[in-house]
Parts: structure tokens; sequence; C-alpha cells
């Protein structure tokens, strides 16, 4: 028994020295894997480092060498566009000017026409008349000749009108073409001062008009430029595209505030109008109602009047877009929201081109934190208190 109990006890410590063994190579391996991961890591940190650096020297020489070069061909290009589009509505003004001259001389070749068939048959019967009357069949000669030279004269001032109506419509083509690039080119600038490449306010931001019925168009873009106006932005650009008397998507590039500066104070016009469920802020500060103080008696900013002018415009719309800067605007058939959009977030609606559609615009708006958007639709619906 005793024999039994020493092997026994001989078997367990073997055992347990194997066991130790065993443990002592599992933490030895252990161990020396994660060394290895370490070295791995700090690899790995060095090359995002290395990376890191030199993606920060490739942004300070875009922003010291390339982004200043731009913005002087930017305001070299807007000058001479806005030289271009002065151009092209004086000529626009002379082609419809010429077109009424020309609509003119071709009734007086018609009436002049009528003329000369009357005075052809007078002549006739002149002719065949007796002989002592040869004076009157003179005159009659005489006012042929001077028809046919006023004949003569009108159809060279309408060549001459055709003429000059093909090399205007030629300018045209050409000034499009212009503006087209230059339309390109401001958009790429726009691109690159949401991605934070242009500091400061001689930043260029992007504004864009569509209603959906045409009838509107004058209207929404009169109230829309009073707000640019108000907000203190200038037009650097304007284009626009579209079928004849259809919606018209028109694209501003605006410059003269910051993105940032914008959007804060956007931010506090639309927690403004979002508490003003009376619509009284726009009411005329003698307008008095019985009672206790009225909001109406608070004095209303110009920039804050705009901006309600213009989203009341939109809400008597049945489909309508604007935006200015981070201020995004959609009016659809059921709603109408805002937002203040952060330069990423512009950027991404730039590049997906949703802008011209309501609902998918509405649709964007509602993925959106929920203290980016505001939903005006019941505060534009309210008459205001009389």
């Amino acid at each position: 028994m005793t024999v039994v109990l020493v092997v026994l006890c001989v078997v367990v410590g073997a055992l347990e020295l194997y066991a130790g063994k065993q443990s002592k190579d599992q933490a030895r391996e252990f161990a020396d894997r994660i060394e290895e991961l370490r070295e791995q890591v700090s690899k790995q940190n060095g090359v995002l480092v290395t990376v890191g650096e030199q993606l920060t020297a490739e942004l300070s020489r875009v922003k010291r060498d390339v982004l200043p070069g731009l913005d002087d061909r930017l305001r070299r290009n807007s000058g001479q566009i806005e030289e271009l589009s002065t151009l092209l509505r004086q000529a626009d003004d002379y082609i419809k000017a010429q077109a009424t001259r020309l609509h003119d001389l071709e009734q007086q070749r018609v009436t002049l026409a009528a003329l000369r068939r009357k005075l052809t048959d007078l002549e006739s019967t002149v002719r065949s008349a007796p002989p002592q009357e040869p004076p009157a069949g003179r005159r009659l000669d005489t006012a042929l000749d001077r028809l046919a030279d006023l004949e003569r004269n009108g159809t060279e001032i309408l060549e001459l009108q055709r003429d000059l109506t093909r090399t205007l419509e030629d300018v045209e083509d050409v000034v499009s073409d212009l503006l087209h690039y230059a339309g390109g080119e401001l958009d790429e600038a726009v691109r690159a001062s949401l991605r934070g490449g242009r500091p400061g306010g001689r930043a260029l931001v992007p504004g864009r008009l569509w209603a959906r019925d045409p009838r509107l168009g004058d209207v929404l873009t009169d109230v829309y430029e009073r707000c640019l106006h108000t907000v203190g932005l200038d037009v650097r650009l304007r284009t626009g595209e579209g079928e004849p008397g259809g919606p018209q998507r028109q694209r501003f590039f605006l410059s003269g505030r910051s993105p940032e500066d914008l959007a804060g104070g956007f931010t506090s016009l639309l927690i403004s109008t979002g508490t003003d469920l009376s619509r009284a802020a726009l009411l005329p500060t003698d307008v008095r109602v019985a009672g206790a103080p009225h909001p109406a008696d608070r004095p209303v900013p110009p920039d804050e009047a705009a901006l309600k002018a213009l989203l009341r415009a939109m809400y008597d719309s049945d489909g309508a877009t604007t935006q200015i800067g981070p201020l995004l605007a959609v009016r659809t058939r059921e709603e109408l929201l805002c937002a203040v959009l952060t330069p990423g977030q512009s950027l991404e609606l730039e590049n997906d081109e949703v802008f011209w559609d309501p609902a998918a615009t509405a649709l964007r708006l509602r993925q959106m934190a929920a203290h980016q958007v505001w939903e005006l639709t019941d505060w534009a619906g309210q008459l205001p208190t009389t």
C-alpha cells in the first residue's frame, strides 16, 4: 500500500511539473506574440504619422500656392463675365428692337407692294385715257420709280437685319460658352471653400433658386435677391438653365461673408422664426392689440424680415427650393422645411445634386440632426393677427 501511495505521489508530481512547463511555454509564446503585435502597431503608427505629415504639407502647399492664384483668376474672370453679361443684355435689347423694326419694314413692304399694284392699275387706266392728259402719266411714272427704289432699299435693309441677327446669335453663343466655363471655375471654388480651403470673408458660398411654377419665378427671384442684400452677400455670378416657359434652375455664386458666419446668423434667425407662431413679427410696429403685449411690438431686424418674406413666398408656391450658403429651405406640397448645413453636408448635397427635387431634398433634411432642421409649415400657414 505504501508503495502505491509513493508511486501515485510521483505521478502527481510529474504531472504538475509537466503542466507547469506547458503553462510557461504558452505564457512565453503569448508574450512573444504580444511583442510582435506591439512592433507592428508601432510601425503602423509611424506610417500613419508620415502620411499625415505628407497630407499636411500638401494641404499647406495648396493653400499657399494654388488657392491665392485661383482667387485672382476668379476675380479677373468675374469682371470679364460681368462685362460680357452687360454686353449680352445690350445685344439682346438691340436684337429685340431690330426685330420690331424688321417687322415694321416687312409690313411697309407689303403695303408698298399693294400700293404698287394699285398704281400699276391706275397707270394702265391713265394710259388708256385721251392723250391730252400727259402730266398725270408722268406723275404716275415718278411715283412708280419711287416705289421701286423704296422696295430695293427695304430689301437691302432686311438683308442687313438678318446678317446682324446672325452675328448677334454668334456673339450670344460665345458669351454662353464663357459663362459656362466661368460657372465651372466658380463651382470648383465653392467646393474648395466647403472643404475648408478658403478661410475668411473672401470665401465663395453657393446659392440656388428653383420653383415648380414658372409664373412665380420673377417674384421669388426678387424676394431672394432682396434677402441676399440684407444678409450682406454679393452676387459674383448668376446662371440659369431650363426650358423656356418652364421651371428655371438658377445658380448663384455669392461672396461677402464666410460660411461659418452665415451659419450662426441663419441659426439665430430660424430660432426666432420658429418661436413666432403668430406670424406677428412682420406686422408694422404701430399695430397694437388690446391686452397683453403683442409679439408685433418687437422691432424686426431687416435680415429677419427679408428671410421671413422669402419663406412665406416659398410657402405660397406648390414646390420650391432655395439655398443661401449653409441655409437650405424646401417647400413640398405638404410641408416647409429649413436647415442650416455643415460644410460636409453642403459638399455631400453638392455632389448628389438633389437640390432641384423638393421631395428628395425634404427627405435628406429629415435624416439630419433635429437641432439643424426647422419645421415651419404651421408658422407659414397662420394668418397675421389683426
